[in-house]
C-alpha cells in the first residue's frame, strides 16, 4: 500500500486502518509543495498555492496511524524512491501530489509494480484547480494502451485505474 502526497495523514490512518497487515509506504515532503514540481508557466499558480499544505508534520502524521508496518519517506518525491528497493507488488496506492510531475512520476513507478486486481486512486483529476494531474494522467495513458481509468463521484474528481 502507497500514498503519495500525505499532508496531515488522514487518508493514511484510513488506509492503515482497512490494510493492518500490509506495509504502508507514505510519500511526502511534509513541507508543502517543492518548486522542482512547477513548470515556468505555472509562476502564477506557484506564487498563489506556494505555501499550500505547509500546515503538516512528520510526527503529526505518525501520530494518526497506528501500525507496526509503517514506511515513511520524507523528501522530494521521486528521488525518495531511489534509496529503497521495491520490488513488491502493490495492491493499492494512492496518488495526491495535485501536481503533473509527481503524479505521472508516480504512475511511471507504480503502475508497473501494481499487482493484479490492484487499484491506484489518482486525486484531483477532474479538479480544475490542479490542471496537471489530468494532464499526467492522460499522458500516461496515451504512453500505455492497456490503461483506462473510471472516474469517482467524490467531490475532488478522483479517478481509479486497476490492472
Amino acid at each position: 500500500i502507497a500514498e503519495v502526497g500525505v499532508y496531515q495523514g488522514l487518508f493514511a490512518s484510513k488506509l492503515s486502518q482497512l490494510f493492518p497487515d500490509r506495509t504502508l509506504y507514505l510519500f511526502d515532503t511534509f513541507e508543502g509543495f517543492d518548486k522542482r514540481d512547477f513548470l515556468e508557466s505555472d509562476s502564477e499558480f506557484f506564487n498563489t498555492n506556494k505555501n499550500k499544505f505547509k500546515d503538516s508534520s512528520l510526527e503529526q502524521v505518525v501520530k494518526k496511524i497506528n501500525s507496526n508496518y509503517l514506511e515513511i519517506r520524507c523528501g522530494y518525491f521521486p528521488d525518495t524512491l531511489k534509496e529503497y528497493d521495491y520490488e513488491q507488488e502493490f495492491a493499492f496506492v494512492s496518488l495526491d501530489a495535485d501536481l503533473f510531475k509527481p503524479i505521472y512520476d508516480g504512475l511511471c513507478f507504480f503502475y508497473p509494480r501494481l499487482a493484479r486486481m490492484g487499484y491506484i486512486f489518482v486525486h484531483d483529476y477532474n479538479n480544475m484547480t490542479y490542471p496537471g494531474c489530468k494532464e499526467a494522467v492522460n499522458k500516461f495513458m496515451k504512453e500505455n494502451d492497456d490503461v483506462t481509468i473510471v472516474p469517482l463521484s467524490d467531490g475532488w474528481g478522483t479517478v481509479v485505474i486497476t490492472k
